[in-house]
């Protein structure tokens, strides 16, 4: 379960997206979609990701933010010790829509699809 309890007390202040960023970012890479959200690459590297909100939208009972995530991924070889592919890391791009709900901060998470 994710919950942004930092973004739904900065909702309607300037601090808003700033700390809604770091919210995103702090998030377990494990609980977002980006799995799916692969272009180039089989599997999610390691390296941690970055967030950038695109949009805000307030509806009743949620706060809806479209957010950019970049990350890495690597294209997986056999691992064998004469493997002429070395693990290399991809940029990978995909954008989320988190809703917030406004009373719990419970969050989720769905993968937009372009």
């Amino acid at each position: 379960m994710i919950y942004l309890h930092k973004s739904l007390k900065s909702f309607n202040t300037p601090d808003f997206k700033g700390i809604t960023k770091k919210d995103v970012q702090d998030i377990n890479p494990t609980l977002l979609p980006l799995q799916k959200g692969l272009s180039f690459s089989s599997y999610v590297g390691k390296s941690p990701f970055s967030a950038i909100i695109l949009n805000v939208t307030e509806k009743t009972d949620f706060i809806c933010v479209k957010a950019g995530i970049f990350y890495t991924g690597i294209i997986a070889g056999c691992s064998c010790s004469d493997d002429p592919n070395p693990t290399d890391e991809q940029n990978e791009y995909c954008e989320l829509l988190f809703n917030i709900n406004k009373k719990t901060a419970e969050t989720s998470v769905t993968l937009l699809n372009d």
